[in-house]
């Protein structure tokens, strides 16, 4: 699996979702990897990305809003935020944006050096 989201051309949407963990991890990364299978199995989905350090980021790639608010309505995906207030957070922040422009670099394996 790719690590950068494959996404077709704009425009699309994405949501991030930044996050500070809590103590707790018990049953966390077993819903973070349900709540990554459900969310390619919804219509609209584009793809993710995500990096854990001190902070917690995810972006997942949306082809509209109407995908986006069907997700975030999703009853496993609605159970995962309750146990998230209740235990896997101490606080996050969700953003929703356009994507009106995007661009790409990628190495060739030809390069000199």
């Amino acid at each position: 699996m790719s690590l950068i989201a494959q996404t077709p051309q704009p425009p699309y949407y994405a949501v991030i979702f930044t996050s500070l963990r809590s103590e707790l991890t018990q049953g966390y990364q077993a819903m973070a990897e349900r709540m990554l299978v459900l969310a390619q199995q919804e219509p609209g989905f584009l793809g993710v990305e995500s990096a854990r350090e001190d902070v917690g980021i995810t972006v997942s790639y949306w082809q509209d809003l109407h995908s986006i608010q069907r997700w975030k309505t999703n009853i496993e995906h609605l159970e995962a935020q309750k146990l998230g207030r209740e235990k896997w957070y101490t606080s996050f922040k969700t953003r929703i944006a356009k994507i009106e422009r995007d661009y790409e670099f990628i190495a060739s394996d030809n390069q000199a050096g």
